[in-house]
């Protein structure tokens, strides 16, 4: 099994509650079909960086889990079907990814280093 991240990017027409009831929808997908989600991260509503479909906002996530390669042509076709679904990415982590994500979830990133008075 592989370690994967989507993100994905809604349309900004949804309420906060269809926003999570599709995004509920794409992580049962996952879930039922065997992967283990590691980190949801909901980023909200954001400013995209261009127009798409007239739209200049977007609520965007970032799912991180591990998952069989096959599955994922599975959960992108139901996106491409969403008609709520404004754009997405899938892809594969490598180990140097892995570590990286496991890092600042532990909050590695965060702590400040003590500076040594001279």
């Amino acid at each position: 099994m592989n370690q994967y991240e989507t993100v994905i990017v809604l349309t900004p027409l949804l309420s906060e509650e269809a926003a999570k009831e599709a995004l509920a929808k794409f992580k049962a997908v996952l879930t039922d079909n065997g992967a283990e989600i590691i980190q949801e991260d909901n980023w909200g509503l954001r400013k995209l960086a261009y127009p798409i479909e007239k739209k200049s906002n977007g609520f965007f996530n970032l799912t991180e889990y591990k998952a069989s390669g096959d599955l994922i042509a599975k959960l992108e076709l139901e996106l491409k079907r969403d008609e709520r679904v404004l754009r997405f990415l899938t892809i594969r982590l490598d180990k140097h990814a892995v570590a990286y994500n496991e890092k600042k979830r532990s909050g590695a990133f965060n702590k400040k280093t003590k500076e040594v008075a001279a």
